[in-house]
Protein backbone atom coordinates (compact mmCIF):
# COMPACT_ATOMS: atom_id res chain seq x y z
CA UNK A 1 0.00 0.00 0.00
CA UNK A 2 1.10 3.55 -0.62
CA UNK A 3 0.62 6.44 1.75
CA UNK A 4 -1.44 9.58 1.12
CA UNK A 5 -0.38 11.61 -1.89
CA UNK A 6 1.78 14.57 -0.87
CA UNK A 7 0.71 18.12 -1.65
CA UNK A 8 3.70 18.56 -3.97
CA UNK A 9 2.83 15.38 -5.87
CA UNK A 10 -0.77 16.55 -6.23
CA UNK A 11 0.44 19.88 -7.59
CA UNK A 12 2.75 18.15 -10.08
CA UNK A 13 -0.03 15.85 -11.25
CA UNK A 14 -2.42 18.79 -11.71
CA UNK A 15 0.22 20.78 -13.60
CA UNK A 16 0.60 17.85 -16.01
CA UNK A 17 -3.16 17.63 -16.50
CA UNK A 18 -3.36 21.33 -17.31
CA UNK A 19 -0.38 21.11 -19.65
CA UNK A 20 -1.93 18.26 -21.62
CA UNK A 21 -5.23 20.14 -21.92
CA UNK A 22 -3.34 23.18 -23.21
CA UNK A 23 -1.30 21.20 -25.75
CA UNK A 24 -4.35 19.35 -27.06
CA UNK A 25 -5.93 22.71 -27.89
CA UNK A 26 -2.65 23.97 -29.32
CA UNK A 27 -2.34 20.95 -31.63
CA UNK A 28 -5.68 21.86 -33.22
CA UNK A 29 -4.64 25.50 -33.58
CA UNK A 30 -1.32 24.58 -35.25
CA UNK A 31 -2.76 22.32 -37.94
CA UNK A 32 -1.43 23.44 -41.30
CA UNK A 33 1.29 25.57 -39.67
CA UNK A 34 3.74 22.77 -38.86
CA UNK A 35 6.58 24.14 -41.01
CA UNK A 36 6.32 27.52 -39.32
CA UNK A 37 6.55 25.84 -35.91
CA UNK A 38 9.54 23.74 -36.97
CA UNK A 39 11.42 26.83 -38.18
CA UNK A 40 10.96 28.46 -34.75
CA UNK A 41 12.09 25.26 -33.04
CA UNK A 42 15.16 25.09 -35.29
CA UNK A 43 16.11 28.65 -34.32
CA UNK A 44 15.82 27.88 -30.60
CA UNK A 45 17.78 24.64 -30.86
CA UNK A 46 20.52 26.27 -32.94
CA UNK A 47 20.89 29.10 -30.43
CA UNK A 48 21.39 26.64 -27.58
CA UNK A 49 23.74 24.38 -29.55
CA UNK A 50 25.82 27.37 -30.69
CA UNK A 51 26.03 28.57 -27.08
CA UNK A 52 27.21 25.17 -25.85
CA UNK A 53 29.77 24.91 -28.64
CA UNK A 54 31.39 28.18 -27.55
CA UNK A 55 32.60 26.11 -24.58
CA UNK A 56 33.12 22.69 -26.15
CA UNK A 57 32.57 20.99 -29.51
CA UNK A 58 29.65 18.56 -29.60
CA UNK A 59 30.60 15.46 -31.59
CA UNK A 60 28.29 14.12 -34.30
CA UNK A 61 27.82 10.89 -32.35
CA UNK A 62 27.33 12.57 -28.94
CA UNK A 63 24.58 11.16 -26.76
CA UNK A 64 22.19 14.05 -26.07
CA UNK A 65 19.15 14.00 -23.79
CA UNK A 66 16.51 16.60 -23.01
CA UNK A 67 14.76 16.07 -19.70
CA UNK A 68 11.31 17.62 -19.98
CA UNK A 69 11.32 17.63 -23.78
CA UNK A 70 7.64 18.54 -23.79
CA UNK A 71 5.67 19.27 -26.93
CA UNK A 72 8.23 21.50 -28.68
CA UNK A 73 11.57 20.69 -27.02
CA UNK A 74 15.08 21.53 -28.10
CA UNK A 75 16.01 17.89 -28.79
CA UNK A 76 13.79 17.56 -31.88
CA UNK A 77 15.85 20.03 -33.93
CA UNK A 78 19.17 19.82 -32.07
CA UNK A 79 20.84 17.76 -34.80
CA UNK A 80 21.73 14.91 -32.45
CA UNK A 81 22.08 11.53 -34.13
CA UNK A 82 21.61 9.88 -30.73
CA UNK A 83 19.06 12.23 -29.23
CA UNK A 84 16.55 11.25 -26.55
CA UNK A 85 13.64 13.19 -25.10
CA UNK A 86 12.15 12.38 -21.69
CA UNK A 87 8.76 13.68 -20.57
CA UNK A 88 5.88 12.27 -18.49
CA UNK A 89 3.54 13.13 -21.39
CA UNK A 90 5.81 11.77 -24.16
CA UNK A 91 3.22 9.29 -25.49
CA UNK A 92 0.54 11.99 -25.80
CA UNK A 93 2.93 14.47 -27.40
CA UNK A 94 4.02 11.91 -29.99
CA UNK A 95 0.36 11.52 -30.94
CA UNK A 96 -0.37 15.25 -30.99
CA UNK A 97 2.78 16.45 -32.78
CA UNK A 98 4.10 13.57 -34.94
CA UNK A 99 5.70 15.91 -37.49
CA UNK A 100 8.64 16.70 -35.19
CA UNK A 101 8.31 14.37 -32.23
CA UNK A 102 9.46 11.56 -34.54
CA UNK A 103 12.83 13.31 -34.97
CA UNK A 104 14.10 11.91 -31.65
CA UNK A 105 13.42 8.88 -29.51
CA UNK A 106 11.13 9.77 -26.61
CA UNK A 107 10.53 8.05 -23.28
CA UNK A 108 7.68 8.63 -20.82
CA UNK A 109 9.33 9.15 -17.43
CA UNK A 110 9.61 11.74 -14.67
CA UNK A 111 12.76 13.78 -14.20
CA UNK A 112 13.09 12.82 -10.54
CA UNK A 113 13.72 9.18 -11.52
CA UNK A 114 15.48 8.95 -14.86
CA UNK A 115 15.77 5.39 -16.24
CA UNK A 116 19.44 5.66 -17.24
CA UNK A 117 22.73 4.60 -15.65
CA UNK A 118 25.20 7.11 -14.22
CA UNK A 119 27.31 9.02 -16.77
CA UNK A 120 25.17 8.04 -19.79
CA UNK A 121 25.08 11.29 -21.79
CA UNK A 122 27.53 13.78 -23.30
CA UNK A 123 25.00 16.64 -23.28
CA UNK A 124 22.02 17.11 -20.96
CA UNK A 125 19.36 19.73 -21.71
CA UNK A 126 16.60 20.90 -19.36
CA UNK A 127 14.75 23.95 -20.64
CA UNK A 128 12.32 25.66 -18.27
CA UNK A 129 10.52 22.63 -16.83
CA UNK A 130 11.58 21.92 -13.23
CA UNK A 131 9.12 24.37 -11.68
CA UNK A 132 6.26 22.26 -13.09
CA UNK A 133 7.52 19.10 -11.37
CA UNK A 134 7.39 17.51 -7.95
CA UNK A 135 11.01 18.15 -6.92
CA UNK A 136 13.21 20.62 -8.84
CA UNK A 137 16.19 19.80 -6.62
CA UNK A 138 15.91 16.07 -7.24
CA UNK A 139 15.62 16.63 -10.99
CA UNK A 140 18.79 18.72 -11.07
CA UNK A 141 20.62 16.01 -9.12
CA UNK A 142 19.43 13.47 -11.71
CA UNK A 143 20.61 15.69 -14.59
CA UNK A 144 24.08 15.70 -13.11
CA UNK A 145 24.02 12.00 -12.30
CA UNK A 146 23.43 10.93 -15.91
CA UNK A 147 25.96 13.42 -17.33
CA UNK A 148 29.37 12.07 -18.32
CA UNK A 149 32.51 13.62 -16.80
CA UNK A 150 33.38 16.71 -18.88
CA UNK A 151 29.90 16.55 -20.39
CA UNK A 152 27.84 19.73 -20.85
CA UNK A 153 24.65 20.74 -19.06
CA UNK A 154 22.23 23.38 -20.36
CA UNK A 155 19.56 24.43 -17.86
CA UNK A 156 16.94 27.17 -17.67
CA UNK A 157 14.02 27.98 -15.42
CA UNK A 158 11.80 31.01 -14.92
CA UNK A 159 12.51 33.02 -11.78
CA UNK A 160 10.26 35.56 -10.08
CA UNK A 161 10.18 38.27 -7.44
CA UNK A 162 9.87 36.73 -3.92
CA UNK A 163 6.27 37.97 -3.62
CA UNK A 164 5.22 35.27 -6.11
CA UNK A 165 6.98 32.56 -4.12
CA UNK A 166 4.90 33.61 -1.08
CA UNK A 167 1.70 33.61 -3.15
CA UNK A 168 2.58 30.18 -4.57
CA UNK A 169 2.99 28.90 -1.03
CA UNK A 170 -0.49 30.14 -0.10
CA UNK A 171 -1.93 28.54 -3.23
CA UNK A 172 -0.22 25.22 -2.44
CA UNK A 173 -1.53 25.40 1.11
CA UNK A 174 -5.20 25.74 0.25
CA UNK A 175 -4.91 23.21 -2.60
CA UNK A 176 -3.32 20.78 -0.12
CA UNK A 177 -6.33 21.25 2.15
CA UNK A 178 -8.62 20.24 -0.70
CA UNK A 179 -9.94 23.70 -1.58
CA UNK A 180 -10.71 23.48 -5.31
CA UNK A 181 -10.17 27.14 -6.22
CA UNK A 182 -7.26 27.48 -8.71
CA UNK A 183 -5.29 30.47 -9.96
CA UNK A 184 -3.95 29.58 -13.41
CA UNK A 185 -0.24 30.52 -13.13
CA UNK A 186 0.05 28.81 -9.74
CA UNK A 187 -1.87 25.73 -10.87
CA UNK A 188 0.49 25.34 -13.84
CA UNK A 189 3.56 25.35 -11.55
CA UNK A 190 4.52 23.51 -8.40
CA UNK A 191 6.67 26.42 -7.24
CA UNK A 192 7.66 29.95 -8.21
CA UNK A 193 11.44 30.04 -7.76
CA UNK A 194 13.33 33.16 -6.77
CA UNK A 195 16.74 33.78 -8.35
CA UNK A 196 18.43 32.66 -5.13
CA UNK A 197 16.38 29.47 -4.92
CA UNK A 198 17.21 28.60 -8.54
CA UNK A 199 20.94 29.10 -7.98
CA UNK A 200 20.73 27.00 -4.81
CA UNK A 201 19.70 23.98 -6.91
CA UNK A 202 23.31 23.67 -8.10
CA UNK A 203 25.06 23.94 -4.74
CA UNK A 204 27.40 21.09 -3.78
CA UNK A 205 27.02 19.29 -7.13
CA UNK A 206 30.09 18.12 -9.09
CA UNK A 207 29.88 20.87 -11.68
CA UNK A 208 32.00 23.68 -13.07
CA UNK A 209 29.65 26.56 -13.85
CA UNK A 210 30.72 27.95 -17.22
CA UNK A 211 27.98 30.56 -17.60
CA UNK A 212 25.21 31.80 -15.29
CA UNK A 213 22.86 34.67 -16.04
CA UNK A 214 19.32 35.98 -15.74
CA UNK A 215 17.32 38.62 -17.62
CA UNK A 216 15.51 40.17 -14.66
CA UNK A 217 16.10 43.74 -15.88
CA UNK A 218 14.69 42.81 -19.29
CA UNK A 219 11.62 41.21 -17.68
CA UNK A 220 10.99 44.36 -15.66
CA UNK A 221 11.33 46.60 -18.73
CA UNK A 222 9.07 44.33 -20.80
CA UNK A 223 6.32 44.45 -18.16
CA UNK A 224 6.45 48.26 -18.01
CA UNK A 225 6.06 48.56 -21.79
CA UNK A 226 3.09 46.22 -22.10
CA UNK A 227 -0.47 47.52 -21.65
CA UNK A 228 -1.96 46.56 -18.28
CA UNK A 229 -4.88 44.28 -19.13
CA UNK A 230 -5.56 43.21 -15.55
CA UNK A 231 -4.21 43.37 -12.00
CA UNK A 232 -1.60 40.70 -12.77
CA UNK A 233 -0.01 42.92 -15.42
CA UNK A 234 0.07 45.84 -12.98
CA UNK A 235 1.81 43.68 -10.37
CA UNK A 236 4.46 42.65 -12.90
CA UNK A 237 5.42 46.30 -13.35
CA UNK A 238 6.43 46.39 -9.68
CA UNK A 239 7.31 42.76 -8.95
CA UNK A 240 9.05 41.12 -11.90
CA UNK A 241 7.79 37.75 -13.14
CA UNK A 242 8.99 35.17 -15.67
CA UNK A 243 12.60 36.23 -15.91
CA UNK A 244 14.85 33.52 -17.35
CA UNK A 245 17.70 32.01 -15.32
CA UNK A 246 20.20 30.16 -17.52
CA UNK A 247 23.12 27.94 -16.57
CA UNK A 248 25.76 26.23 -18.70
CA UNK A 249 27.95 23.84 -16.73
CA UNK A 250 30.50 21.05 -17.17
CA UNK A 251 30.48 17.82 -15.17
CA UNK A 252 33.63 17.39 -13.12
Amino acid sequence: MTGPESTQKKLARRALERQLEYQEKKAQHLKGREEEVILAMERSSKRVRDLLETFQTIADDARVIEVGSGAHGLIFCFGAQRGVGVDPLAVSYRRLFPRWQSCAATIAAVGEQLPFPDHSFDVVLCDNVVDHAESPKQIVAELVRILKPRGLLYFTVNVHHPVYAVAAGWHSGWRGLGIRYEIGPFADHTTHLTLGAAAELFKELPLEILSEKSNIDEARARARKQPARHMGDRLKRVFFKNALYEVVAKRL
